[in-house]
């Protein structure tokens, strides 16, 4: 399963808030086996929002959504959804059974508060007050950490692929004397293989096949010099 995450928000684009959204979905998504082939920050306005939704469902499975869900001016992004999917916006009355549920009455709400695109699956916030939404392959979630984490955690099911095995060989070389050995693991096994460069060199190895991971980790540790070992074969 091949997905795509677009976060909005003008702050996170002026640099006042760090994006830690993206970072626990492509970590949660990783985890349940899905790739994350893209992450897309865009400004609080329809038509940036609803181009990126538009263009990331012609090409992914799925389009998470984070960020601009709310009363206020700036909080445009349900509607941008909208747009994407041709649908119009209506009050959603499982959303507003949810809040009133909570204590909220309809005088409490701003206008506003539970629409959603039409036949949209209201998604409840159990921590704050904006509902979130499943609408076809999109789902649109809260840009407030903690609520988003509890409402992805209720459709997490939603997402998955298979299971992936890695393992971690650090070598003390240049980056760039490992490359014949870096080509080499990657004929000779099928796994995919990433080089990051510190105070030492991080080769993640990863693959489906968890003896081939073993097998691969196996064979580079054998031709790489300095090495510590990493945590092998973590699921």
């Amino acid at each position: 399963m091949e997905v795509a995450i677009v976060t909005v928000g003008d702050e996170l684009l002026a640099g006042r808030t760090t994006n830690t959204n993206a970072s626990w979905l492509c970590e949660r998504l990783h985890d349940r086996g899905v790739t994350v082939e893209r992450v897309t920050t865009v400004p609080d306005r329809i038509p940036d929002i609803a181009d990126a939704v538009t263009e990331y469902r012609d090409r992914y499975d799925a389009v998470l959504v984070t960020g601009g869900l709310g009363p206020t001016h700036d909080d445009v992004t349900m509607e941008a959804v909208a747009v994407a999917l041709g649908r119009p916006m209506e009050p959603h009355d499982e959303a507003l059974a949810w809040l009133e549920a909570d204590g909220y009455s309809r005088a409490d709400l701003t206008e506003g508060t539970t629409d959603l695109p039409a036949g949209a699956r209201a998604l409840h916030n159990d921590v704050g007050v904006a509902p979130g939404a499943a609408v076809e392959d999109v789902y649109v979630l809260p840009g407030v950490p903690a609520e988003m984490k509890g409402m992805f955690e209720r459709v997490a099911t939603a997402f998955s692929g298979p299971q992936t095995y890695e393992a971690t060989v650090v070598a003390d070389e240049p980056e760039s004397a490992l490359l014949d050995r870096l080509e080499a693991v990657r004929e000779r096994f099928d796994v995919s293989v990433g080089s990051y460069p510190g105070s030492s060199v991080r080769l993640e190895l990863s693959s489906i096949d968890a003896t081939e991971t073993e097998r691969a980790a196996a064979w580079l540790r054998e031709r790489v010099d300095g090495v510590e070992n990493g945590d092998d074969d973590r699921a």
